[in-house]
């Protein structure tokens, strides 16, 4: 039974901040929340007939002040500008009288029917703090965010985290050793970063970060962190991200790019911006959507949502290659189809979107030898992660014409430097370079859900609740729990002798790049060996990993045999396996 008094309210707020109001308490920092009754206190007031003793309530929060670390980029004067527009031009749509949805002032797209300029006497470029700070309110009661995950605006956390007596340190400069990041990080329970400006946590600055519990990625892709120094630092850093929370964004990005490069947009708007007018030199590499193929390399929340919203543009085939397949109805539902060989999907596309997690088996995937399978003439989308490209070998393959574009906005490293080869790779006729910063995952909408969910991951922490989403874990309590970044280190011991090695030798296997839980690792022992048909040697799917092994000791190590599919024979030198 819980009992409640209108004197809780008093202790609770003591105990959010550390102040413990029994020196008996300590234990109770990471246990769940649960109210303790306390004899009656002279200083309290008296009890009226019928009312429940007083007592004194002791939340979650931890007693301890807890420092949180968080690297993002600097929005400078843009974290201040009003979203929707220029600051000076909404300032005066808001002074001119207009009034549109939610009270607020109507923008200049509302105002199409009439053709008056705004008088000049509205453009006031020097508004004063009030005026700002009613512009920002009207914004926020129409629901619009703003820039959150700027060091200005600290992702919307800084008031909620002091107000439990919590610190909170923000910065930008995450390069090199003496940076604020490795300054700050030592002594930090908490970091934050994003895929936008990452902060790298290498295993050697895992090192030196003797408090750290908790990472969190505001958006989606842990990459930035080594996972598996992360497993093994201060009993087991947990790392979690939002979940789903830009997907939509990103799918709308990738979209945009391939419509962008198709059309032959940027060598047209950059003709025009010239102040010429020659329609032949950009029509001649012009095309329609319609009646392409179009494949994306692996179908998760992203690639899924990209088939989705390309449906409607009448492509001649809609085709996806991961280890996972879709269900039969979901695959008649978006009108795709799978293609089990990476190659032979690449060979019938005029675009391919790679829409993977980066990990060992995706980094530098697409490498000249790569590339060269791929359609004369296609074009080649990126919004997953810079490294998963071999920079130097997509510049030369667009240079040469065998890559018709490039675009998206991952690069490596991030920010990229200024003579990073994509900044300006192109074409033979000086087109097809659809490269932006990192800003598919970070719009206003965007920015808004993932601050939104860092914040539900920190509380969880914080109240010592710890009841995360499990999608939003990538490793938790010193072990991974997610399959979608690759192959777990613990399990690339040998156990009856020899080097590990990952199924295929040489060239990456056909196949196995994107299968993250696929990972199948063979004792270099000759005694022991795996019979698969020829056809399906990399389609183990569901299997963490295959080890042949005696009975004795498979039982203690594989999956169930229901979870391995196309997998005919497991056979073993050893008569009892």
């Amino acid at each position: 039974m819980v009992l409640l008094s209108r004197h809780i309210r008093s202790v609770a707020p003591l105990a959010s901040r550390g102040l413990c109001t029994s020196s008996k308490a300590s234990f109770l920092a990471a246990r769940p929340a649960f109210s303790r009754a306390s004899p009656a206190s002279s200083t309290l007031p008296r009890k009226l007939p019928g009312q429940l003793n007083s007592i004194r309530t002791l939340t979650t929060t931890r007693q301890n002040q807890v420092k949180v670390l968080a690297v993002l980029y600097d929005g400078g004067q843009h974290a201040k500008d009003l979203p929707g527009g220029a600051l000076p031009r909404r300032l005066a749509e808001l002074s001119a009288g207009m009034t549109g949805r939610c009270g607020a002032r109507r923008s200049i797209a509302d105002t199409s029917a009439s053709s008056r300029p705004l008088p000049s006497s509205t453009l006031h470029p020097h508004p004063s703090p009030n005026f700002l700070a009613m512009c920002k309110l009207r914004n926020s009661q129409c629901g619009v965010p703003g820039l959150l995950g700027t060091t200005e605006n600290e992702l919307g956390i800084r008031k909620w985290l002091e107000d439990q007596g919590h610190t909170l340190v923000t910065t930008s400069d995450k390069e090199g050793e003496n940076s604020k990041f490795d300054q700050e990080l030592v002594d930090a329970e908490i970091i934050i970063t994003t895929p936008f400006h990452p902060g790298y946590l290498t295993a050697e600055r895992l090192a030196k970060a003797k408090n750290l519990k908790l990472a969190v990625t505001a958006g989606i892709g842990s990459d930035h962190v080594d996972l598996n120094a992360a497993n093994k630092t201060n009993g087991g850093v947990t790392v979690a991200e939002v979940t789903g929370s830009n997907v939509v964004s990103v799918a709308e990005h990738v979209v945009m790019t391939i419509l962008v490069l198709i059309r032959n947009f940027v060598p047209a708007h950059e003709q025009i911006e010239r102040g010429d007018w020659d329609v032949a030199a950009v029509a001649k590499q012009e095309y329609d959507l319609e009646g392409k193929t179009v494949g994306t390399v692996a179908i998760g929340r992203i690639g899924e949502r990209v088939l989705r919203r390309l449906k409607a543009f009448d492509c001649k085939e809609l085709l996806y290659y991961d280890y996972q397949p879709l269900s039969a109805e979901k695959e008649a539902e978006i009108g795709c189809r799978r293609v089990e060989d990476l190659e032979e999907l690449l060979a019938q596309c005029d675009v391919v979107t790679i829409n993977a997690p980066l990990h060992e088996k995706t980094r530098g995937l697409f490498n000249k030898d790569l590339i060269s399978k791929m359609k004369k003439g296609s074009y080649l989308i990126n919004t997953a992660r810079g490294a998963i490209v071999v920079k130097e070998d997509v510049a030369d393959a667009l240079k040469s014409g065998h890559l018709a574009g490039y675009g998206g906005d991952v690069w490596f490293p991030q920010p990229a430097p200024g003579d990073h080869s994509l900044r300006t790779a192109k074409n033979p006729f000086g087109g097809g370079n659809a490269m932006v910063p990192h800003m598919s995952g970070t719009s206003l909408d965007a920015q808004k859900r993932y601050a939104d969910g860092t914040k539900a991951i920190i509380d969880s922490y914080l109240s010592g609740r710890e009841d995360y989403k499990p999608e939003d874990l990538i490793v938790h309590k010193g072990d991974y729990a997610t399959k979608a970044y690759g192959q777990r280190e613990k399990n690339l011991a040998a156990p009856l002798g020899g080097n590990p090695r990952p199924v295929g030798s040489g060239r990456q296997a056909k196949g196995e790049w994107g299968r993250p839980e696929a990972r199948g690792v063979l004792p270099s022992s000759s005694q022991h060996a795996i019979s698969l048909p020829k056809q399906q040697d990399t389609e183990l799917n569901s299997a963490s990993f295959v080890l042949l092994l005696p009975r004795s000791h498979a039982r203690a190590i594989l999956p169930k045999t229901t979870r391995l599919r196309h997998v005919s024979v497991i056979v073993s030198r050893h008569s009892h396996t």
